[in-house]
């Protein structure tokens, strides 16, 4: 999907460590090392996360592509070190809600464990890595983003009691959350065809977080009739405005200069400590989940997973538009534009 701002990313939930090759980066942009740290952070925060969180703290090292602080233009190569890399014991009880099922019968692996090592959410981290590095080429020009809760479980504002049920009762809660991007010129995304649609490109980045099972762009449009909810253009000094934002800064498949504005919607983590009713692969009984250590609502972390893979989307459509093989090269672009 991406095609100006590449990445693969490899590792495992307890392998040594999580890598991410990005090519695509222009020469002599300084990497801000702890502004990607800061997000590795946020990620690990956010009330109902587990102990992990508190074993990981995640730092980036930047191994190649980048020379005394800035890019050279080469692809860079981030990893992060694994604190609980270790050997882990095989299984063979489904987890519901998990890829165990559908990811054994389609690598036809005899051990979950092979499954669960690379579904983990475990592999986002490095995900939101490689999106800081996009966040710090878009704040170049003046792009920034932000995130918030929006509902956790059935509660709209009190999520600490509402987690701390759910964690007393074994159980575990999903919710709603939403991302803002600010500054974003016309015209990134196209209307010609169906794959190059901004809103395309990013549900379908957002979507593929484990446990997005809803994605939406701007306000909802339910129930409303078609004079409630389109933006209406006014005019001022020569200059044209909006007095709403109901698309979400997205018409036509394209970016109009609106903010744009993302909302997810994640389900309750599936590891539960009151494990559901499953399957037991090698004797085809029925059984109870297997159970790893897991978070009772990871929300607020699913938020920042979701800047990143919006960010990489945005970076990419900015290099399409604006492209060059160094930073300078780019803003000129921009600034002629």
């Amino acid at each position: 999907m991406l095609n100006n701002f590449r990445f693969l990313t490899a590792g495992e939930s307890h392998g040594k460590c999580l890598t991410a090759i990005i090519d695509g980066i222009p020469s002599n942009l300084f990497i801000d090392i702890e502004f990607i740290n800061k997000d590795l952070a946020r990620r690990q925060m956010g009330y109902g996360r587990s102990a992990r969180m508190q074993l990981e703290k995640d730092s980036v090292e930047i191994t190649a592509g980048v020379h005394n602080g800035k890019t050279t233009g080469a692809p860079i190569c981030l990893v992060l070190h694994n604190k609980d890399s270790q050997e882990k014991e095989s299984f063979s009880k489904y987890r519901p809600g998990h890829a165990d099922f559908a990811g054994s019968v389609k690598y036809n692996l005899s051990d979950l464990r092979d499954v669960l090592e690379r579904s983990s959410a475990r592999k986002t981290a490095i995900e939101v890595a490689v999106g800081a590095v996009a966040k710090i080429i878009l704040k170049e020009f003046g792009i920034t983003c932000s995130s918030k809760i929006l509902q956790i479980g059935k509660s709209l504002d009190n999520f600490e009691k509402e987690i701390d049920e759910a964690k007393e009762n074994g159980d575990a809660l999903g919710g709603k959350f939403e991302v803002i991007f600010k500054n974003l010129p016309v015209g990134f995304g196209s209307y010609v065809q169906w794959d190059r649609t901004l809103d395309g490109k990013i549900a379908q980045a957002v979507m593929s977080i484990g446990g997005v099972k809803v994605v939406e762009i701007g306000e909802s449009p339910l129930g409303k009739t078609g004079s409630e909810y389109h933006d209406e253009l006014f005019v001022n000094d020569g200059k044209i405005f909006r007095k709403t934002n109901n698309a979400g800064g997205i018409e036509g498949g394209i970016s109009n200069g609106e903010d744009l504005v993302v909302k997810a919607v994640m389900k309750p983590i599936p590891t539960m400590v009151k494990p559901l009713n499953t399957v037991d692969k090698n004797s085809m009984t029925e059984s109870k989940a297997h159970f790893e250590r897991s978070d009772t609502c990871a929300v607020e972390a699913c938020s920042v997973v979701a800047e990143a893979r919006i960010a990489c989307v945005l970076i990419d459509e900015l290099l399409s538009k604006f492209g060059g093989d160094s930073i300078e090269e780019i803003k000129k672009h921009y600034k002629d534009s």
